[in-house]
């Protein structure tokens, strides 16, 4: 302990009365000394109670005090969360309440910097385009009304991907009644051929890409033409995120292997080779859907590839909540404006009776997808903690 000022002035008395004066002025002019070199009074003593004759002279009294070491501010960081497909449902077959609520149970686990989703079905009246014919039994065209961007807004929605292969499913008039019912609600979007969507998030800006395998949005097999796409973007923006639609569908897709994949003689891309190519022309992190079930998620030169977030949210019934089919996933990225990832977390969702998303207890999600990146990514898969905590494999 240190005495107080008040404390000095009473053992300066005493010693005044008690010693000779020659005593007391050697103390004054030691504490003038010590007043010119820029040193408090109270640095002088130590004590150890409240008994001032028990105070000694401090070590190193007199010196100029050491600065203690400051610990560096942590980087700024922008986070981002992102979601695999949405269908509110189609008409006829829509949510109830109009809608209203349907994000509740999963709202707080979407909150971030950033908040990104695939919506995969156009916001529109009937425009009279016909994508499947009569008689088809395997094709299928989703539409919910333009009003329901406001329930997106609501979520914490702030940019939606258009590129996927529900997006054109009421034609050219569908996605332009889209774009206007998203931007009528403050959302951004992207996914048209060579759309760069930038924005500015946290003092950050960030260009936001859509990419799937039809000719009207950014390829996902043309990689020459990606990687062209992503090279522009990362001139235009301090980060680059990919949206990806890619990948067979199916419950049993969860797994990822080199290679070109296709659904009903589609091409559907190389997932793998597509991500490293985006990466390498300048791509911070990828987020895929398209398979409606989950797959790994891997690191390649520092980045992170979500191959595949699965089934979010499938109103109506639009999409099949059944065993793999019905998990999905909130996936939360922290990186820094040069790219860097700095923390990561995969929250678990799942879609109830209704189609609606909620976040799951249970935790299946997880389980699943540590155990498909522990498998498809032995060297470089994420690793995943009880909690869903994201870290880089060791180097």
């Amino acid at each position: 302990m240190r005495p107080d000022a008040r404390a000095v002035v009473a053992f300066l008395g005493e010693q005044v009365r008690r010693r000779p004066i020659a005593s007391v002025t050697a103390i004054l002019a030691v504490i003038l000394s010590l007043f010119l070199t820029g040193t408090a009074v109270a640095g002088l003593f130590d004590r150890d109670d409240g008994d001032p004759a028990r105070w000694t002279v401090a070590p190193g009294a007199g010196a100029t005090p050491t600065p203690p070491p400051t610990t560096p501010a942590p980087p700024p960081t922008v986070t981002f969360s992102a979601v695999g497909d949405i269908i509110f449902g189609n008409a006829g077959a829509l949510p109830p309440n109009d809608g209203k609520g349907f994000f509740d149970g999963v709202a707080e686990a979407l909150a971030a910097d950033l908040v990104m989703g695939n919506l995969e079905q156009p916001l529109t009246d009937d425009t009279g385009y016909r994508k499947c014919g009569e008689d088809s039994t395997a094709c299928h065209a989703f539409r919910a009304p333009p009003h329901y961007a406001a329930h997106l807004r609501d979520a914490g929605f702030e940019l939606m991907n258009l590129a996927n292969n529900h997006g054109n499913d009421y034609g050219p008039d569908g996605r332009a009644n889209t774009r206007a019912a998203l931007e009528e609600h403050g959302i951004a979007h992207t996914g048209a051929r060579d759309q760069i969507t930038v924005t500015e998030v946290e003092g950050v800006t960030v260009a936001v890409l859509g990419f799937s395998p039809y000719e009207w949005t950014n390829s996902v097999v043309d990689l020459s033409q990606a990687a062209s796409v992503v090279a522009r973007a990362a001139e235009q923006a301090d980060l680059v995120i990919v949206q990806a639609h890619m990948g067979a569908e199916g419950s049993d897709q969860t797994r990822v292997s080199p290679g070109t994949e296709t659904f009903f003689g589609e091409n559907r891309g190389d997932p793998m080779a597509f991500s490293r190519a985006v990466i390498d022309a300048g791509a911070d992190l990828v987020i895929g859907h398209g398979p409606h079930v989950l797959r790994g998620l891997e690191f390649y030169r520092g980045r992170l590839i979500a191959y595949s977030l699965g089934n979010f949210a499938g109103g109506g019934g639009a999409l099949s909540n059944s065993g793999v089919l019905g998990l999905g996933a909130v996936l939360k990225v922290s990186l820094t404006p040069e790219g860097e990832f700095v923390d990561g977390r995969f929250v678990s969702t799942h879609m109830y009776d209704a189609g609606l998303p909620n976040v799951d207890p249970q935790q299946r999600a997880l389980a699943l997808v540590r155990d498909v990146t522990a498998r498809d990514f032995p060297g470089t898969g994420a690793l995943l903690d009880d909690d869903g905590r994201i870290s880089p494999p060791p180097s």
